[in-house]
């Protein structure tokens, strides 16, 4: 009598299984409730003012002389690229980001990082004491204090006359370095703590073996240093860019944008064309195109901190 084996599949590979997904039911909803009243705050104070300056700058809106405003498409726009004073405030703006972000703030604030590691507690108290006073001043307090150091009869032509160096008005010959150096002045502490931070994360037997190797201070920061704190190298240029990018108050105290519009920033620009040519409209535009300016700086800096990942 002959019988049959029963079928079963145990030489046989099992094949791939598919993953299961979380079932979303009424408890994704409840665990969601805390997070309505944030959402609803961001949608009236930030999303719903912006949606708002995106509409006038669509319009020929003013704050006189006009009964009401009308769309006028793309005209303030088109108006702000014709316009030279605007392409003027564009590149003083690129001019004063670079001179006093990319590269003054920084530099600086690396340089200033990698000494306080090697000197003593007393000088690094001291020192940091002076540099984060100048940070944590109010934009005007500071400014008023840089208008005295640069002005005619300032600080700074007080030490050349007692040099017996030529002095001159840095706010007329000068004004868009004499801006520049007041945003360093005043960010630099900034820069000074996130590179203090990063630096101390860095292993010291890292630099320790460099040294035994007969590396030099140069050529371990350019080769194990700066490539160690890459990261924070980034995150600090795409923070200090969008800050300097909007600063006002520094450059209207010192010099209202003048002389000539030798210091006109686009933040002064847009002021200037909103509040006191009444073309609220026009600056709206201005300010847009600003923003736009700022994402495309932050657009730049993400895709080059994602590459480094």
């Amino acid at each position: 009598m002959t019988t049959t084996a029963p079928h079963t599949d145990l030489g046989k590979t099992p094949g791939p299984t598919t993953p299961l997904r979380p079932r979303r039911g009424p408890g994704a909803l409840v665990r969601a409730l805390p997070l309505t009243p944030a959402v609803v705050l961001l949608l009236l104070f930030l999303a719903g003012p912006i949606a708002y300056c995106v509409y006038i700058a669509f319009t020929d809106l003013q704050l006189t002389g006009q009964a009401q405003d009308s769309f006028v498409g793309f005209e303030n726009f088109t108006r702000a690229f014709g316009d030279e004073a605007f392409l003027n405030a564009v590149w003083l703006t690129l001019v004063f980001t670079v001179l006093s972000s990319l590269i003054g703030q920084n530099t600086l604030g690396l340089a200033l990082a990698a000494l306080m590691r090697r000197a003593s507690k007393q000088v690094r108290t001291l020192t940091g004491g002076i540099v984060v006073t100048a940070w944590v001043l109010p934009e005007v307090v500071a400014g008023f204090l840089l208008y005295a150091f640069f002005r005619r009869e300032g600080t700074l032509n007080a030490i050349l006359d007692w040099l017996h160096l030529p002095s001159q008005n840095w706010l007329f010959t000068l004004p868009i370095l004499a801006v520049s150096f007041a945003n360093v002045w005043r960010g630099t502490a900034f820069s000074m703590l996130v590179y203090s931070a990063a630096l101390n994360e860095i292993p010291k037997e890292i630099t320790e073996a460099a040294e035994v190797d007969g590396a030099g201070g140069w050529r371990r920061m350019w080769h194990i240093t700066l490539p160690m704190i890459r990261r924070s190298i980034g995150t600090n240029l795409m923070l200090n860019t969008l800050q300097t990018l909007s600063v006002f108050g520094l450059i209207w105290v010192m010099t209202r944008g003048g002389p000539g519009g030798k210091s006109q920033t686009l933040p002064l620009f847009m002021y200037e064309q909103a509040f006191q040519n009444s073309l609220i409209g026009y600056g709206t535009a201005v300010a847009l195109l600003l923003l736009l300016v700022g994402s495309l700086f932050s657009l730049v800096y993400l895709r080059l901190l994602r590459t480094e990942v």
